[in-house]
């Protein structure tokens, strides 16, 4: 089965401010998971990220030294929160699974062959 990243992007101002509402966002991430599950799909791997703001960006250019700056490297309101690695049947597939994530941009991105 082909596998394809689900990015998931999202303002983290919008996001649960406290313990119960973080509880129930991961509820509705369990309930995903298990949707997935039933539909055939394999999630190979899933985690949620730290806020971009503990981020570190090491920007590397042909000829010259490697630069490290604190935090992400693109200024955006939406960030990165987490990913899921997912084996479905085919992109349609993915996609639907992609509808059903809690989470208000999923990018879904075809995983390129490389064995």
């Amino acid at each position: 089965m082909p596998a394809y990243m689900f990015l998931l992007y999202g303002d983290p101002a919008e996001g649960p401010s406290d313990e119960a509402g973080v509880e129930a966002l991961m509820a509705e991430h369990g309930k995903f998971m298990e949707q997935a599950r039933e539909s055939g799909a394999t999630i190979v791997a899933t985690e949620a990220l730290e806020p971009g703001a503990t981020a570190t960006t090491v920007r590397n250019r042909a000829g010259a030294e490697s630069m490290i700056t604190d935090g992400p490297f693109a200024e955006t309101k939406e960030e990165l929160g987490g990913y899921y690695l997912i084996e479905a049947r085919d992109l349609d597939h993915a996609l639907s699974l992609a509808r059903l994530i809690p989470e208000p941009n999923v990018e879904v991105r075809p995983v390129m062959p490389t064995g």
